[in-house]
């Protein structure tokens, strides 16, 4: 397939998967029961980091979590004692156990007790020349750990490029919070990041259609992947290459 050809394609499915239809059976219909922004980032931000499996059951236990904060996240998050967190004890997913709970609460407590936006936290690690979000990512990480007693554990469940990984469910964050989606999907709610400086969140079904469409040459998956990919999708659109998630993710999962 051509260039124009191959753009065109990737344009048209865009077209038929970037509408709120998608929102209802996707992960991303739990912050969009929400209107306060804090609430947007803490539900997305958390969804997001739960993001693995069927995306049913994700939004099942997102429904649970956030019902034993009294659907207020951000109210429930800042003002909660120690003693509430005990109501926790019996959430898990998957490996996301009461440990890595009791540390997500831990962060964004101290966090927004400090600060307005979560968005900060992200940007404050690049620079006016950073052409894509990967310090970003690996900033917030490290802020994310960066007191004595955080437990080891939960490192797998927020990922950074120093250790390779694709940084799916960060990626897919960001892409939630930067773009602004005029169909209602994603949310735009930040805006000193760009939408040019996003990068593709890669599943493996994304993956998959992108080598497919020899978009990918790369023989692993892992953050340069990434980079390849969102390179080339960038000749198709450099300021919003991330866009093309919902084509090779739809064409991935629908048409499989």
């Amino acid at each position: 397939m051509k260039k124009a050809e191959l753009k065109a394609y990737l344009d048209a499915k865009v077209i038929e998967y970037n509408t709120s239809d998608f929102v209802e059976a996707d992960p991303i219909s739990i912050p969009h029961s929400y209107t306060k922004k804090q609430d947007i980032e803490i539900t997305a931000f958390w969804v997001s980091m739960l993001s693995w499996g069927l995306r049913k059951t994700i939004i099942n236990k997102s429904k649970e979590l956030f019902t034993l904060m009294g659907d207020s996240p951000y109210e429930f998050i800042v003002n909660h004692t120690e003693e509430d967190r005990s109501r926790f004890e019996h959430f898990k997913h998957r490996t996301f156990q009461y440990t890595d709970t009791l540390y997500f609460l831990d962060y964004l407590q101290r966090y927004y007790r400090q600060h307005e936006s979560l968005e900060n936290a992200f940007t404050q690690h690049l620079t006016a020349d950073s052409d894509h979000v990967g310090e970003a990512i690996k900033g917030f990480h490290d802020g994310f750990f960066d007191i004595d007693y955080a437990p080891q554990r939960t490192r797998k469940h927020v990922a950074t490029p120093a250790r390779g990984s694709t940084c799916k469910r960060i990626n897919m964050f960001l892409r939630w919070m930067v773009r602004d989606s005029e169909t209602g999907v994603d949310f735009g709610i930040w805006n000193t990041l760009q939408a040019s400086q996003l990068l593709m969140p890669l599943d493996v079904h994304v993956d998959r259609v992108g080598r497919k469409l020899k978009l990918i040459k790369r023989k692993q998956r892992d953050f340069q992947t990434v980079l390849e990919l969102t390179a080339a999708l960038k000749k198709f659109d450099p300021t919003d290459p991330v866009k093309y998630d919902f084509a090779l993710f739809g064409v991935g999962v629908m048409e499989k």
